[in-house]
């Protein structure tokens, strides 16, 4: 355990508690889990449907379907709207690697481009340099809960006749002009991976949309390909979001808004306490966009001392996506296209993550913000 100057031991700060979320609706997720349990039906059943219905309502769309992740949601969407091999699916060069491997699993070839340098997201004035004939799809990011540009990429897609699957798995309640992501293109794709905003108790996802079509392709697919019982149609998968966790989230939805106010208080809070440092560069969010703060990223030159010299200040910080999907072994093949990547590269090398959820205490916010100023300020 980390000590003071007087060696006093210092309370550490975790980057995130998932168990705190018990404190607050303990009583209710187990009287979820015990309802499902009782019931003796755990998969397709009422409480998938039930919670189906009340996201496509929350995401103001006209359907939700529940698959088993997040990388799962984004396959499915890209299968069921006729995305595969022959095709190229444009995506960000910067985010994690599960939405490149959701565009090869389909056959299609993932062309990464380049990222703006506040938002980390999909560099809109780059996307036209990189669409061909062979070009299907874009696949924008909605990365640590900051909306994509939507409505440039939305642009460019219709011109060029191209699916629009919002990768959302970061961004649940986040809105764009005032409406939420998850209806702000053909289809998108949630995870709700424990971590998520919007977390179940193991992995899960959605898709979510307003075309009827595609969501009945995706449901067909989600479940082997088969209608009915033995009459399967297409080759599908087993990618079913289990009825225990769609009670979980059924508890937790209603609590989402909530969360994500406290998600951007604190945001807020670290902003205002180190804006003023110039070795440290701050999340920015444009003013068309509601972010939801799932992550708070912030960028120095020497990351490995940052790291450590919070580490030794008892507060834990994380580094997401050091090596970008192009870079890594899934791809060492080739099976990509991309052009010069800079921007996505510099922030790779630069990028950490301050702790941030709902159940952070301010107090400890500030301690972490006070070591973030000692850090940067040394190193």
């Amino acid at each position: 355990m980390p000590s003071d100057a007087a060696g006093s031991p210092i309370a550490r700060i975790p980057f995130l508690d998932l168990s705190a979320v018990r404190t607050e609706i303990g009583a209710e997720l187990d009287a979820a889990v015990e309802r499902v349990a009782r019931s003796g039906w755990y998969l397709l059943g009422p409480e998938l449907e039930a919670f189906e219905a009340e996201f496509a309502e929350y995401c103001g769309v006209r359907h939700c379907v529940g698959v088993g992740s997040g990388m799962s949601a984004i396959e499915l969407a890209l299968r069921a709207a006729g995305i595969g091999p022959g095709d190229e699916v444009i995506v960000p060069a910067y985010t994690w690697v599960a939405t490149w491997l959701a565009v090869s699993a389909v056959g299609a070839v993932p062309v990464g481009v380049d990222v703006e340098e506040s938002t980390y997201n999909l560099d809109p004035d780059l996307i036209a340099a990189a669409i061909t004939e062979r070009t299907a799809a874009i696949v924008p990011v909605h990365l640590r809960g900051q909306p994509a540009a939507m409505e440039a990429i939305g642009e460019l897609a219709r011109a060029h006749g191209l699916l629009v699957l919002e990768d959302a798995a970061q961004a649940h309640g986040a809105r764009y002009r005032g409406r939420r992501v998850g209806g702000l293109g053909d289809a998108a794709a949630f995870s709700f991976y424990p971590a998520k905003n919007l977390g179940a108790f193991g992995d899960g996802g959605a898709i979510t949309t307003d075309d009827g079509e595609l969501a009945a392709k995706a449901r067909l697919l989600r479940n082997y390909g088969m209608r009915d019982r033995y009459e399967v149609e297409a080759a599908g998968v087993n990618s079913r979001l289990a009825e225990i966790q769609a009670a979980v989230l059924r508890v937790k939805l209603p609590r989402l808004d909530p969360w994500n106010e406290t998600r951007r208080a604190l945001a807020a809070r670290y902003v205002e306490a180190l804006g003023d440092l110039d070795s440290i560069a701050i999340p920015t969010a444009g003013p068309e966009a509601e972010p939801v703060w799932h992550l708070f990223v912030v960028g120095h030159a020497d990351r490995e001392a940052c790291v450590e010299g919070l580490a030794e200040r008892g507060v834990e910080a994380l580094v997401h996506y050091p090596v970008l999907p192009h870079a890594s072994g899934a791809y060492a093949d080739g099976s990509y296209t991309a052009s010069d990547l800079p921007v996505s590269e510099r922030l790779a090398s630069r990028a950490l993550s301050l702790p941030l959820h709902p159940h952070l205490d301010p107090a400890d916010a500030d301690r972490v913000a006070a070591a973030v100023r000692e850090v940067a300020g040394s190193s």
